[in-house]
This record gives structure tokens, sequence and C-alpha cells, in this order.
């Protein structure tokens, strides 16, 4: 069975060419113009003005299957991440149970294979149940399969612990992945400490509680020389770590949220739920150092922190509401919006940063890229329609964003993943 995607805007090398791509067996057989008559017999797609891409890559969702799959499933989360292009997605280990055991992981691994839509890799935790000081079997969790080791959804406290934690990755070739926060300087804050929490009478959280646990393991990452990857940075202090470090030559790499890049707390309108996430919409001098950080290379790649929870779950005011936000289904598509179209980022350095540079940093091989031999794993993009974001047409469980109502370019028409169709846009 052959498949031909005919006269796309085919991003590859970085360059943007008018193209037709062939699918054989799975995988790219060819990129170049005018296949058709090479292979008359494919089942030929006209994708005519629409942009064609390497599915994208996500190093942070949440899928909260096993324990908490009110919320979300592995089925669910997949099919959310196949509607907004996605192909290849990295399960954060914050479930329950979590897989702290080679059988807990070993598990999770076979489950994503069998259930999932996309290519889902599984992170280990680095310690015991996430919040402990005691240190997971780095050897064993990466037989049985671990991505990499993250706590995400909790710091790790204790400098020791990190320390050796990266020492273990270190000597395992691969990623610590730190969700950075230091719990004692909280307070109990459920927004971004500024006017706009004043006005809401809300505690809010300091951004020294992220920026200052990253300057302790900037130095434990420069000692150990372990790929130390930085989940969501939120703030100019944090941006200015990383750009210190990388000059010093310290193996550091670092992902920004598309919701901290499209808001700031001044955005937030009222004391809703839907606006609270962890770290918190920051300020709008912290949203210009995000987008600067992307734009030097200082912050590396987008990730979604794809963080769905239950309608009950996240109604309400700020103080009683859970922290997280989906974006799987939306990302591409309101950043093209917000930034390709006004002249702020090109088209191409978007694509780099959600499928090329994921891929690359985290050596996810064959993904991210359209080569001929790679998988066909692809996403087919419509630039020039708009349509609303509504919550009825979401795929995951979760509907907990405040982006619903706005009128976006770059929906996805189509997904495939090893040659197979995954989703397809209805009308």
């Amino acid at each position: 069975m052959q498949t031909l995607l005919k006269n796309g805007l085919v991003y590859q090398a970085d360059e943007l060419t008018k193209e037709d791509i062939l699918i054989e067996a799975g995988k790219i057989k060819a990129i170049g113009k005018n296949l058709a008559a090479l292979v008359p017999s494919a089942d030929v797609i006209d994708v005519s003005g629409k942009l064609v891409t390497a599915g994208l890559v996500d190093v942070h969702v949440h899928y909260r299957d096993p324990g908490l799959t009110y919320k979300e499933t592995i089925t669910t989360g997949s099919a959310a991440a196949a509607r907004g292009g996605y192909t290849t997605v990295c399960a954060m280990p914050n479930v329950k149970p979590v897989p702290d055991t080679p059988d807990k992981l070993s598990n999770m691994v076979l489950r994503n294979k069998k259930e999932g839509r996309v290519n889902i890799e599984q992170y280990s935790s680095i310690t015991k149940e996430l919040k402990s000081e005691e240190l997971v079997d780095f050897v064993a969790m990466k037989k049985a399969g671990a991505f990499a080791f993250s706590n995400d959804g909790c710091g790790v406290q204790t400098a020791g612990t990190m320390y050796l934690a990266m020492q273990q990755a270190a000597k395992l070739k691969m990623a610590i992945v730190a969700h950075v926060e230091d719990n004692s300087l909280l307070f109990g804050g459920v927004m971004n400490a500024g006017k706009k929490a004043d006005e809401f009478g809300l505690p809010g959280i300091l951004g020294v509680s992220e920026s200052s646990q990253i300057a302790r393991d900037l130095l434990l990452a420069q000692k150990t020389g372990v790929h130390y990857h930085i989940c969501h940075v939120s703030t100019k202090e944090s941006v200015e770590l990383v750009r210190l470090a990388k000059q010093h030559g310290i193996n550091v790499t670092c992902e920004v949220s598309p919701h901290h890049l499209l808001l700031a707390d001044a955005d937030i309108t009222e004391n809703d739920g839907k606006f609270k996430m962890n770290p918190p919409l920051r300020s709008k001098q912290d949203q210009k150092a995000l987008i600067e950080g992307l734009l030097d290379g200082t912050i590396d790649m987008i990730a979604t922190d794809h963080a769905p929870h239950s309608v009950d779950e996240k109604t309400g005011d700020m103080l009683k509401a859970a922290f997280g936000i989906t974006g799987s289904e939306t990302a591409f598509a309101l950043l093209y919006t917000k930034y390709v179209k006004s002249g702020v980022f090109k088209l191409e350095q978007l694509l780099k940063w959600m499928s090329v540079a994921p891929a690359k940093l985290f050596a996810i091989k064959g993904k991210g890229t359209l080569i001929p031999g790679n998988f066909a794993d692809i996403a087919v993009f419509d630039l020039e329609n708009q349509v609303e974001i509504k919550e009825e047409d979401f795929l995951s469980k979760g509907t907990n964003t405040p982006f619903i109502g706005e009128k976006v370019f770059g929906m996805t028409t189509l997904t495939f993943v090893s040659g197979v169709k995954v989703y397809q846009k209805e009308g």
C-alpha cells in the first residue's frame, strides 16, 4: 500500500518547499516533485495549500494513567496529541502508582505501545513516590524502558539527592528533567506574586522559587556533566541563568510552555481556576524574556505540559482549583496565529522548536524530521482557514484552558504515525 501526499508545503532541512511525499510500508519512501507519475497506483491525498511537516514532538505531557483516569487516559491523551499534530510525546510519571520500580515502569511502557495512538516515551521518577529522598534503581529503570528521569510536579528539595541522581543519570548517558520549585518559597501561592495577585487578594508564587533551584541545579550539573533539562521555564531570571550556564559550557537544555508565551498575569481577567497553572502565568517582563530566550537560542524547545483535569477540579476560584492547563490540541495553532502571522517568529523557527530540536536534543531517533527512510510520522496543518477553538471538539478528557473561543489558523487536518492515519479533521 502506497500513499502519496501531493503538492504540500513541506518543511525539511529548515526549508519550506512545494513537494510530494510518498509513504510506503510505514516509512517515507521519497520526497520530491511530481511523484504521482511514478506511482500511479498510490492512494493520492491532495494537500495543496497545506503545511506538511514531521510530526511534532512533545517532551512533556501528563496522561494520568494509571490511577487518575477520570482526568485522562493513554488513549484519550494520545488522541488529543494526534489532533494537535504530535506523533511523539513523553509522559511524565506523576500517576498512581508512580513508576518507581522496573515492573511498574515496564507495564506502563507496554500499555503505552498497546493503547497509544502516537509514539509514547515514558519517564521514570527520580525518587520513590516522587517526594521521598530515596533514589530509584537507575540502571534497572533504564533496562525497563525509561526515556529519562523526572519528578515532574515536585521539585527535588534536597541538593544531595539531586547530585546523586545526576551522577547516576550521567553514567547512563540519560537526562535529568527537572521541575524546579523550592517548596520553602511557595508560601501557599496560587498565582504569580504581583499586582494582579494583590488585586484578587490571592497569595502569590515568587519567581525566585523557580530560579533559586535552577541556580543550585546548574552548579550540580556542571559538577556531574549530566544532561540537565529544565521544564517549563517561566521567569526572566531563569532565562538569564540558563543563558549564563550555556556560556560556561554546562550541558543544559530547557523548554517553555505555550501558555507562558501566549499569556501573562496581566491578562488574567478574573479569579478563575482556568488561569491556575504551575508555574503560574508570570509578568509581561517575564513573557518578553521567554520570547527573547527562544529567539537567541537560550530556550531550546516548546513543550506543552499538557495537564488535563476534570471540570469539577477546575471550577471556581484559584484558591480551590487544581494547577494545570491542557495544551496538546491547540499549541501549534495558537503559537502560529499569535507569533508567526504577526512576524515575531518565522514558521521554520516554530517548527524547529516543536519538532526538530526536542527530537535531536533527546536523541529520539528517526523523529522530528522528514527524511526518506524514516518512519512516516507526518502532520498536515491548515494555515489558511480560521477556526474557533471549541470545547466540544476536544479529544482530551480535559478542556481546562482559557483559550476556548479563540479563533486560530493552523489547526491539524491529518496526522500519520508510521504511515497509519491516526487523525483526520472532520468536514
